[in-house]
């Protein structure tokens, strides 16, 4: 069916969206349960042997040379995959594997919580093989004694052969386990799970709904993995995660501990009610936006603006408008986004009027071209397409996803890789290649343009 601007000037686009969503699909298979490939890193005096369940970010091995080095499990990116992973069974373009791949990623995960770093840690002469100039990326035994028991799960990323991450990293980072139990309800949610295996997804969720409880009020790394403090993306999954969880533990007949997580994801939510900045003094006045963190210390920092608050609205998905694509101030900070971007990146100068801003992650970013993310853009589009479905002018909300989506189609090579960045002033790919969260952010884009479309339809015609 052709239902906006995009599709009816260009007849291509519909055909080319089921081209790239097969390609995507099979690109992000190839993270999954990546048991062929070894990893060496010399310098380090450590090869890596992935095991059945692991989820690396990137399948195309790199070492900064120039590409980054992506061969490990991150919690955040492995949980955004195993959801999109979902999406793929759902709507049958993957059969019975998926339901093996996820009970690999279920045994991977809660193996992970027996790993003690203090073990680890306690090993005579444990850099003696590291080469002297990488002791500065070495990770401190103090800091690796740290994890164990449920840090594990704050521990950012660990290595895909099941084994603690030895490289000095920022942790610790809480927005993983919430991540992994929103997509784990949903798999839950959904029936097809037989009864070892939703035993086995049960006892995971209940971890991290623990983890998630326990830890929310403390401070952690942002989603980018570079500032201490208290994030919006980290707090608004925690509140989902919470919310759909005391769901799911009422039917489980715990009515006590839904009760807490109910009350606690009320907490949160009203938290970030004060992320809201009005600009103008006044409490419902344009423009404004949610900012994206409180740091640690106090300070407001430079990254106020960052795509991540949308991000949070794509990944929370709950059914209230507050903080979610319906939410007129979460509109005004895509809006805001959309702004900035638009003017910072020469890619955005002079663009056709059918293609949308190609979006980054927030002012100033630096890292590698510092410039526009794929996840970055096609989470812009898919915002846009859940707030068709949710009400309010569609039609708008539908051209305007589309635009987004016309321009990941405009920066993406015909055999469709989509790699991290593409860079603000040439469009060239940059960063790690094949990224796996590039091609599941793609597939729910697309799932949730095809909810947005029935919706709509189905309105038509009441």
């Amino acid at each position: 069916m052709s239902f906006s601007v995009a599709s009816q000037q260009d007849p291509a686009f519909e055909p080319w969206l089921e081209t790239q969503l097969r390609h995507s699909a099979s690109a992000m298979l190839s993270s999954i349960s990546p048991v062929s490939i070894v990893k060496h890193r010399p310098g380090f005096g450590q090869t890596v042997r992935p095991i059945a369940g692991a989820i690396v970010a990137s399948p195309v091995l790199a070492d900064y040379n120039p590409d980054p080095d992506y061969f490990f499990h991150w919690f955040r990116d492995s949980a955004v995959v195993i959801d999109a992973l979902r999406l793929l069974y759902l709507e049958g373009h993957i059969g019975d594997e998926a339901l093996q791949h996820l009970r690999d990623f279920i045994r991977f995960s809660l193996d992970l919580n027996r790993l003690d770093g203090r073990a680890a840690a306690a090993v005579e002469d444990r850099s003696a093989r590291v080469a002297p100039e990488l002791l500065q990326y070495w990770r401190e035994d103090h800091d690796l004694a740290k994890a164990f028991g449920d840090l594990v799960a704050a521990e950012t990323r660990v290595n895909p052969d099941g084994t603690l991450d030895v490289c000095r990293w920022n942790r610790p980072q809480h927005d993983g386990a919430p991540l992994r139990a929103l997509a784990l309800l949903r798999w839950a949610a959904g029936g097809h799970l037989d009864a070892p295996l939703l035993a086995e997804a049960a006892e995971l969720i209940r971890f991290d709904l623990d983890f998630t409880l326990r830890r929310w009020r403390e401070p952690s790394y942002d989603i980018w993995e570079e500032e201490l403090g208290h994030h919006y993306y980290t707090l608004r999954v925690a509140a989902a995660a919470l919310a759909e969880g005391a769901a799911w533990l009422e039917g489980q007949g715990d009515t006590a501990q839904a009760q807490r997580c109910r009350e606690e994801s009320r907490v949160v939510l009203r938290l970030l009610d004060g992320y809201w900045v009005d600009e103008r003094g006044e409490r419902d006045a344009a423009p404004g936006y949610y900012r994206s963190r409180a740091l640690e210390d106090g300070r407001p920092g430079p990254k106020a603006l960052d795509i991540a608050v949308i991000l949070s609205a794509i990944h929370s998905l709950g059914t209230e408008a507050a903080h979610g694509p319906a939410d007129p101030r979460m509109q005004a900070t895509l809006a805001r986004l959309d702004a900035l971007f638009d003017a910072a990146y020469p890619i955005n100068h002079g663009r056709a009027e059918r293609l949308g801003a190609a979006m980054g992650r927030y002012g100033g970013d630096v890292y590698y071209s510092g410039g526009a993310y794929y996840f970055s853009t096609l989470g812009a589009a898919e915002f846009c397409f859940r707030a068709a479905a949710m009400g309010g002018d569609a039609r708008h909300w539908l051209d305007r996803g589309d635009a987004y989506l016309a321009t990941v189609r405009a920066y993406t090579p015909a055999g469709g890789d989509l790699s991290e960045q593409f860079d603000q002033r040439s469009g060239v790919q940059t960063s790690a290649k094949q990224l796996a969260w590039s091609h599941a952010a793609f597939i729910s884009c697309v799932s949730a343009r095809r909810s947005a479309a029935a919706a709509c339809e189905a309105s038509r015609q009441r």
